[in-house]
């Protein structure tokens, strides 16, 4: 595979008033009696294990008895503010079976199991540091995708909720065996249209870990879709090669599986329909999406060293002299998206 890896440790950029004003607009902003940092002070942590004995990399938290009571209630608020717009009257019936923390990765995040006692139904959440480009990752994905994105913001915090779906590197390993011929050639699909939109939307390192395969059945057949569920590096890496998820050896099994099942023109043909479908996204959704960019532009994302690098690798595959005029992240995202709108119409 022909993979490039991410040079930097990626920093954290902070919410500055462009951002916290769309944020604002868009209802995305919230209170809570909870930071990101309250979640830091527990007492103790064990490892967790899946059915298989492996190591998950989260650990399971405990908190002293009396922080633990004054917790529950706040998450337990937080999952209203998520889900029924802060109406708290199924609160009594709500309770928080775990607390995990991940030590994996650049977000280290919380993940809250909260399970409604009446049904045992179960659902979870997640608190992370607020990074503004983690931000505009889920608003992209949110806009230019066929997914609705469901999050909040207080302050310093950001809360997002679960995506449902199997981790691509555990179907790779447990799943794809047991598709039909059929199912994996829709695979192969989904696959192509996926990697469309994180390239153009340059959404950065989509290994197999960072998103998941959504099995859905319909009446006579099992389909697939596979979307992100990290967005911690949205427009930061200097290589083009890093917002293309064929190019990682991670995800080998599923290029394979385009270059095994699907002929050139159908690969052509499907990027070309997930294009047209990300046009008319965004003419559907212009005003929000004009306000979007203008925030990420008045935004530090990314070093100057990596936007140099990559409006000068897009400019020599699409020769758009925009991409050369850009000055900053949000630029770069404004050029690939217009570009998109110029070259790709959309039936009426």
């Amino acid at each position: 595979m022909n993979e490039e890896k991410p040079q930097f440790k990626k920093q954290y950029f902070p919410i500055n008033a462009n951002l916290k004003s769309y944020l604002e607009k868009y209802k995305r902003l919230t209170k809570t009696t909870i930071f990101y940092d309250d979640l830091l002070r527990f007492q103790g942590s064990i490892a967790v294990f899946d059915k298989d004995n492996k190591d998950t990399l989260w650990v399971r938290l405990f908190y002293n008895e009396f922080e633990k009571v004054e917790l529950d209630t706040s998450l337990k608020k937080i999952y209203t503010l998520l889900h029924s717009d802060g109406d708290e009257g199924s609160m009594e019936y709500l309770n928080v079976d775990y607390i995990d923390f991940c030590t994996f990765g650049n977000s280290k995040p919380f993940r809250v199991k909260i399970r409604n006692i009446l049904n045992d139904n179960y659902t979870h959440f997640y608190i992370k540091k607020a990074d503004a480009s983690r931000i505009f990752g889920l608003e992209l994905e949110h806009i230019i995708s066929p997914n609705s994105i469901n999050f909040l913001v207080f302050e310093d915090t950001l809360i997002e909720e679960h995506i449902v779906g199997i981790p691509g590197d555990i179907f790779l390993e447990t799943n794809l065996k047991e598709c039909t011929e059929h199912e994996k050639t829709q695979i192969a699909k989904e696959f192509v249209k996926f990697n469309e939109r994180c390239m153009i939307g340059l959404l950065g390192d989509m290994r197999s870990y960072n998103f998941v395969v959504i099995p859905i059945y319909d009446f006579d057949q099992r389909i697939f879709r596979i979307r992100a569920i990290d967005f911690d590096q949205q427009s930061y890496e200097g290589s083009f090669k890093l917002y293309k998820p064929h190019l990682f050896k991670e995800n080998f099994k599923f290029s394979e599986l385009v270059q095994n099942k699907l002929n050139p023109k159908s690969i052509v043909q499907y990027q070309i329909e997930e294009r047209s479908i990300i046009v008319k996204r965004l003419i559907d959704t212009k005003t929000r999406f004009k306000r979007l960019i203008d925030a990420m532009k008045a935004t530090k994302l990314a070093p100057l060293e990596h936007i140099q690098q990559l409006q000068d690798e897009i400019y020599e595959v699409t020769l758009d002299i925009e991409f050369k005029k850009a000055n900053s992240m949000g630029e770069i995202v404004q050029a690939a998206l217009n570009f998109m709108i110029r070259n790709y119409k959309v039936e009426d």
